[in-house]
């Protein structure tokens, strides 16, 4: 072999003099920079997966920002789109005008569906409770908490497509790989408990929301912050029991040995967020054989109890299972829950495009007792004043027909409704409003971003303080154009 051959002007190193300046001229300034970023405290913004291999403290309790009215929530997140013409935002010039062309400014119609003629709702609307709020005849069990319930009916967001809509509605982003909404206060706020998820999800037996998992994911935040999905039908969680001729001790000393040999591999891998969050899982799901097989067992509710959810109707027993296993998840210390009602894609969800009439009433009636039932039952437990009920779709619908004598509805996220409920809201009312049939919010808009503000706000948190450091920014969950809590919201 030749002997290795140098320019004139190259170093051992392999680089030129000029070259070898350029790079230690650089490392210089690097260690100047360094030290720079140190004092402005840039390194204890960094991520916690980067600081902290075992992980063992990002879901620790934390104060809020100023004292909270709401300690934790439950999202009713009904999936596809209901129609706020339809169940609280009564129009009576839809009445008026039943048949006509719609001649209105609004820009309507999703993915090339024709625009039909403004369609009257088929569902009496009634005043309820000593605040007299309209609810249509969809809901006989829920209109009897009308005094509960603040119903804002001047909601918008930024898309007609369901994906971006739910990410949107639980991210705040119409773009995937954002945090949502309970990874935000599993970060803010952390755990109430040590035996199960501080964030968990139960969707549809049809079927998840579309993009699955990007709803319930905590983005770039570290995975322990991500909910937990249990689930549909009457087993959750699997696995629960522990092995036959397994017994506590020999588990325990597994996972402690399991324990040391993926922190020494997590230490070879800085940053791997994903890897400390199975870490932890581990802990998590021992703790859990116990906790989370007694939160499931419905059986060892009362058979009054069970009644008044609806749990032995086929129509309303699944929603049943999962709104009774939440309040039993709220005694427990979960922070967050979120309940899918609808799943796949157009009538198995609330997307009502071919019959909103039909496709209302079936969604309506599976989830109506259920969560009336829910109401009542945090209520006699205590947990109603400090315990958030959001109710809610990722957009509403068009108050016109798919087409002339077609029953369908077609997406609308210029202005829907959503309510809601519990901790230091103000119930019995309507805020804001939209125009006389029901198309665009016109009065005390309230975009995506600020219900989640003022969400936030329930539960103690400044939306404009909270953040997380990424990138180089720090993220918000209501982004960085100006949002604004809803105050007539408040109790």
């Amino acid at each position: 072999m030749s002997p290795q051959r140098y320019r004139p002007n190259q170093t051992p190193c392999g680089r030129t003099r000029r070259e070898f300046l350029w790079q230690v001229g650089g490392g210089f300034a690097g260690l100047a920079l360094i030290d720079l970023l140190s004092r402005d405290g840039f390194y204890d913004q960094l991520p916690a997966a980067e600081k902290s291999p075992a992980l063992e403290y990002a879901l620790a309790a934390k104060p809020p920002h100023f004292k909270a009215r709401a300690k934790r929530v439950v999202f009713l997140f009904m999936n596809g789109g209901p129609s706020q013409v339809d169940t609280f935002d009564p129009k009576t010039d839809l009445k008026k005008f039943d048949g006509t062309a719609y001649k209105g400014p609004a820009v309507v119609g999703s993915n090339g569906r024709p625009v039909g003629h403004l369609m009257n709702s088929p569902f009496e609307f009634k005043q309820h409770g000593k605040s007299g709020l309209p609810i249509s005849s969809l809901y006989p069990h829920l209109s009897q908490h009308a005094d509960d319930l603040c119903v804002i009916r001047s909601m918008h967001a930024d898309t007609a497509a369901h994906a971006s809509g739910c990410l949107q509605m639980n991210t705040g982003s119409v773009l995937i790989g954002k945090p949502c909404l309970g990874s935000w206060l599993s970060y803010g706020l952390g755990t109430m408990n040590e035996s199960l998820p501080s964030f968990i999800v139960m969707t549809d037996p049809r079927g998840g929301p579309i993009g699955s998992a990007s709803n319930w994911t905590a983005g770039y935040m570290p995975a322990a912050y991500q909910g937990t999905l249990f689930r549909s039908g009457t087993s959750p969680l699997l696995d629960l029991a522990t092995p036959e001729g397994t017994t506590d001790r020999t588990q325990r000393n597994t996972l402690d040995l399991l324990k040391t040999l993926n922190e020494d591999h997590l230490r070879e891998r800085p940053g791997n967020s994903e890897l400390a969050a199975r870490i932890m899982s581990y802990e998590l799901a021992y703790r859990m054989q116990t906790s989370a097989a007694d939160v499931v067992d419905l059986e060892k509710e009362s058979p009054q109890t069970r009644e008044m959810y609806g749990l032995n109707q086929p129509g309303t027993a699944d929603f049943a299972r999962k709104c009774l296993t939440t309040r039993r998840l709220l005694e427990r210390g979960v922070r967050f829950v979120q309940l899918y009602s609808g799943g796949g894609h157009i009538e198995d969800t609330w997307d009502g495009h071919t019959n909103c009439i039909t496709n209302h009433q079936l969604h309506a009636g599976e989830t109506d007792q259920p969560i009336a039932a829910l109401i009542t039952d945090l209520k006699r437990t205590g947990l109603w004043e400090d315990t958030l009920l959001v109710w809610g779709g990722e957009f509403g619908r068009t108050p016109t027909s798919e087409g002339v004598g077609k029953p369908g509805r077609d997406h609308n996220w210029q202005g829907f409704t959503m309510w809601l409920a519990g901790g230091g809201v103000k119930g019995g009312q309507a805020i804001g409003a939209t125009d006389e049939v029901g198309f665009n919010a016109v009065e005390d808009r309230c975009h995506v971003s600020d219900l989640h503000a003022t969400i936030l706000h329930l539960l103690g948190l400044d939306h404009e303080k909270l953040s997380y450091f990424y990138q180089g920014l720090d993220q918000k969950l209501t982004g960085v154009e100006h949002r604004k809590v809803f105050k007539q919201v408040l109790a």
